[in-house]
């Protein structure tokens, strides 16, 4: 497997992706709306501001993740937020998505980032470092819809303390119903 950060390129190739992945999984509803935040993700995002993983095998790609910067007012510390995340439904199970996580991951500890965080399943995500988090220790952009996914990581040999707020994320995510 092959990791790339050439996402300009393949634009459109991963918001396939992404569509075609949250139908199979939660339907055209959903695979609509996640293929739109991908494409407005990539085009409105500054560079600095956006991290973005894909995962290649003979040509094909696998396998993508975004990770988008949230800004806490009161603190220091480079928070990336790890959303959404896709595997090719033919390439599912194979580890091609803990892979490109920890992939990610290992690069945005390289960059110097203090706090990994995402929105999901915490026993998947667990499985690459994420343990819940209290939204009064890591305040969320917005109201979330089911706290207990509410999950982070240090990046760095420091333990996760609280993160001073208030927060900001990229416009793309500046929308209620996401979470």
């Amino acid at each position: 497997m092959d990791f790339s950060t050439d996402y300009e390129t393949h634009a459109e190739r991963i918001v396939d992706l992404f569509g075609a992945t949250f139908t199979a999984s939660e339907g055209a509803q959903e695979g609509a709306l996640i293929g739109d935040l991908v494409r407005r993700l990539i085009a409105q995002t500054p560079a600095e501001d956006i991290r973005v993983f894909t995962a290649w095998e003979d040509g094909a790609l696998t396998g993508c993740t975004l990770f988008s910067r949230l800004a806490y007012e009161g603190d220091a510390r480079t928070v990336f937020m790890m959303a959404p995340v896709a595997v090719a439904t033919e390439h599912q199970g194979k580890g091609i998505g803990q892979q490109l996580i920890t992939h990610g991951l290992d690069v945005l500890r390289q960059e110097g980032v203090d706090i990994a965080v995402t929105y999901g399943d915490p026993a998947f995500y667990g499985r690459v470092g994420f343990a819940p988090v209290s939204e009064a220790d890591l305040p969320a952009p917005h109201a979330l819809q089911h706290p207990e996914g509410w999950i982070a990581q240090s990046l760095t040999e420091a333990p996760l303390t609280p993160v001073s707020g208030p927060v900001r994320c990229v416009d793309a995510f500046n929308d209620p119903a996401l979470w």
